[in-house]
């Protein structure tokens, strides 16, 4: 059974936006990360936790700990809508590889240009396959 899958349906299934989830080492550890256009509440955790709970128990999946929250104003951009659904924020973006012993930029987010993540910096505009991207990640303006 693939629990990511699993947490992804439950997940949209409440009209929530699966962020992303981790599990520890030894899968001791669910962390999940929701997020929904007006904002994830102490509420909408709960609902999501306990459905989750629930859904675990039916399905055997063996866990210690589950915890459900908001990916903080430090959002990670993990999937191709992301990229275009944040255009015009401010991010951080780590490559797998070097572009001109360079692997991590900071700028403006132009967002998906030809399946390439393009953003603009105080060096000029970089575009960068997707497949690329190791980390991605929104800067909170203060």
């Amino acid at each position: 059974m693939d629990v990511g899958r699993l947490i992804e349906q439950v997940v949209s299934g409440l009209g929530f936006e699966l962020v992303d989830f981790e599990t520890s080492p030894k899968g001791r550890l669910l962390r999940v990360f929701i997020d929904v256009s007006r904002g994830v509440t102490v509420d909408d955790c709960a609902t999501v936790s306990n459905q989750l709970t629930r859904v675990f128990e039916v399905e055997n999946v063996d866990y210690d700990r589950l915890e459900v929250s908001s990916p903080g104003l430090d959002r990670p951009l993990k999937k191709m809508a992301d990229f275009e659904r944040f255009a015009g924020s401010d991010v951080q973006v780590r490559l797998r590889m070097p572009l001109g012993n360079q692997r991590n930029f900071a700028g403006v987010l132009i967002g998906l240009v030809d399946g390439a993540v393009a953003i603009r910096t105080e060096k000029g505009d970089f575009s960068f396959p997707f497949e690329e991207v190791e980390k991605a990640r929104l800067v909170p303006r203060f």
